[in-house]
């Protein structure tokens, strides 16, 4: 699956990124929750682990999930489970990204596997991988005050964001509205991508990876430069929300951006 080699390399940037990082600065806090970067990286690796069981071994897989969504908390057991910190936990992370890629590069595509949450497609499994890694490296580039150049693997994002145009309303309990915003991107070779019908009332027109940044929360779409038409798209900019999980608000304007170097 392309999706598979996608996840590896935005995997392989992030960790290159990381790679004469001192063992110290992986205790820093990010702009995110407080995370640590330790903690990006831990989240990062527990579910990819997950993510391979998806393929090998259900039984253990349901006895990590079991574990991640119990008393103690996910962060909590992450770190129980994941004993590693700094560039050993770098090391750890990658070798396990380099495995799970090879394993859903040769699964079929349409493969039902077991979830915490409904059944999901091996092409939706290693795809929802490929997007948490690029969100939750944000707020590590952010952290280091590194301007990320985004390759255009990001169409799996993209995609994820406009395909979970209902879940954004129906995790909310809201009424769906019944034509979706067209939404026309443009991707970070210059190429432009477009879902939904042309000349609708409802539109987002902009930057692929603004676009990306918003659907996974780590932009508010008040700090970008989208142009978001009609009330319908206003909304759902305003609370879009790609992954799975109960519904969370977006972060506030200008509470999520890239540090200077020297702050």
């Amino acid at each position: 699956m392309e999706q598979a080699a996608d996840f590896l390399a935005e995997t392989e940037a992030l960790a290159g990124l990381l790679a004469s990082l001192p063992d110290e600065a992986f205790g820093e806090a990010t702009q995110f929750k407080g995370w640590t970067v330790n903690d990006v990286v831990r989240h990062l690796h527990f579910w990819n682990r997950a993510a391979g069981l998806q393929l090998s071994d259900e039984n253990e897989l349901g006895r990590m999930i079991a574990g991640a969504m119990g008393p103690a908390g996910m962060r909590v057991f992450e770190a129980e489970m994941v004993p590693l910190a700094g560039q050993a936990l770098r090391t750890a992370w990658l070798e396990t990204a380099l495995q799970v890629a090879a394993l859903y590069a040769k699964a079929d595509p349409k493969l039902r596997l077991k979830w915490a949450g409904p059944d999901m497609s091996a092409r939706s499994s290693i795809t929802a991988r490929l997007m948490e890694t690029w969100a939750h490296g944000q707020e590590v580039y952010d952290h280091l005050g590194v301007e990320r150049v985004d390759g255009d693997r990001i169409r799996n994002i993209a995609h994820l964001g406009v395909s979970t145009f209902g879940w954004t309303y129906q995790v909310r309990r809201m009424e769906l509205p019944p034509v979706m915003p067209h939404v026309r991107l443009t991707a970070p070779s210059g190429a432009t991508w477009t879902w939904g019908e042309n000349g609708a009332v409802n539109s987002v027109t902009g930057s692929a990876t603004e676009f990306c940044q918003v659907v996974t929360q780590v932009r508010n779409v008040a700090d970008t430069k989208l142009d978001v038409r009609g009330d319908v798209a206003r909304q759902w900019m305003g609370m879009a929300q790609c992954f799975a999980g109960r519904a969370e608000p977006p972060p506030a304007p200008g509470t999520r951006y890239r540090r200077s170097r020297a702050s």
